[in-house]
């Protein structure tokens, strides 16, 4: 068998790592302290979130399980779950009556507001970061995650980058220096999305196109 070529690892990026090894940790012991309150698995809160932010448009089984990065069997048990408390409902799809749609109810709204991915105390430490601050570190964020969906790693995130509407550095030297096709409007690092609503994937090639423009910039 040929040998796994090593990787090199700088100091700095050893404590970064280190970092968001802590952060996860608060993030799982957070999330299983408040399933043990409320009675709402990690899991079951996962998709409460995630159908929070799909409410407009609901989304079927298979692919929540595939945004999730789950079994379908899994999401379905945890679905029947959270059918069974009210705070799911299933109704037809518009574009496919054979097919079902998951949506909160009004319950399962103010449960989806109540069991946030993120501790109050995680929200308090982000709020002392300065504008720049935040700024940088969702660009890098919008780049690790690329980087674990290219690996294969994650599902595929409806971020800017990967947006057909999405413009990088449409204003060059300027504060806001992306332009979103959609809403006509320029944006900075700030503002950008991870997980968008209107989000439309944009063919390979502009996605490249966009990617090799926004990482050279400064």
């Amino acid at each position: 068998m040929s040998e796994q070529p090593s990787i090199h690892v700088s100091d700095t990026e050893k404590r970064l790592l280190a970092g968001l090894a802590k952060i996860a940790l608060v993030l799982r012991r957070q999330g299983w302290i408040e399933a043990g309150e409320s009675g709402i698995t990690p899991t079951q809160a996962q998709i409460l979130a995630l159908l929070w932010s799909r409410q407009s448009t609901g989304i079927g089984v298979s692919a929540l399980a595939a945004e999730l990065a789950l079994t379908k069997a899994t999401v379905s048990d945890s679905v029947s779950a959270l059918v069974r408390k009210g705070l799911v409902q299933k109704e037809a799809s518009a574009q496919d009556a054979r097919a079902v749609n998951l949506r909160l109810t009004y319950k399962g709204e103010q449960a989806a507001a109540g069991s946030a991915l993120w501790p109050e105390t995680l929200l308090g430490t982000m709020a002392q970061l300065t504008p720049q601050e935040q700024a940088c570190l969702l660009r890098g964020l919008v780049k690790i995650i690329r980087g674990l969906h290219e690996q294969g790693m994650i599902p595929a995130a409806r971020m800017c980058v990967s947006c057909q509407f999405f413009q990088p550095n449409a204003y060059a030297n300027s504060a806001q220096p992306h332009r979103c096709e959609l809403v006509n409007a320029s944006f900075g690092d700030r503002f950008l999305q991870i997980d968008c609503g209107y989000h439309a994937l944009a063919p390979k090639p502009r996605q490249a196109e966009a990617w090799s423009t926004f990482v050279q910039m400064v």
